[in-house]
């Protein structure tokens, strides 16, 4: 009983009969695109709001597409707008 298709494992999906293709576009780094539009700063709130989620926690780089750089200097970023009381700790 030979199995048919493709490695299901693989990166890629799609399924079938291997090949590839299919999956998700590679999500980019929004600050490395267009780093004039995109300022990255404390002060910069509704910039930083973006990147919390419900329960205003740091949303992770995978699920964002910044850089490993740039979702360092945003996360000391959310962290400082948070002591200066422009970004709360925990929801409304």
């Amino acid at each position: 009983m030979a199995r048919q298709g493709g490695f299901r494992g693989r990166r890629g999906g799609g399924g079938g009969t291997g090949g590839g293709g299919g999956g998700r576009k590679k999500k980019v780094c929004r600050f490395c695109v267009a780093p004039r539009e995109n300022i990255l700063d404390w002060k910069n709130v509704p910039l930083l709001k973006r990147y919390l989620d419900d329960d205003a926690r740091i949303r992770k780089a995978r699920q964002t597409g910044t850089c490993r750089k740039h979702q360092a200097q945003l996360a000391t970023a959310i962290k400082v707008a948070r002591e200066m009381a422009l970004i709360p700790f925990v929801p409304e």
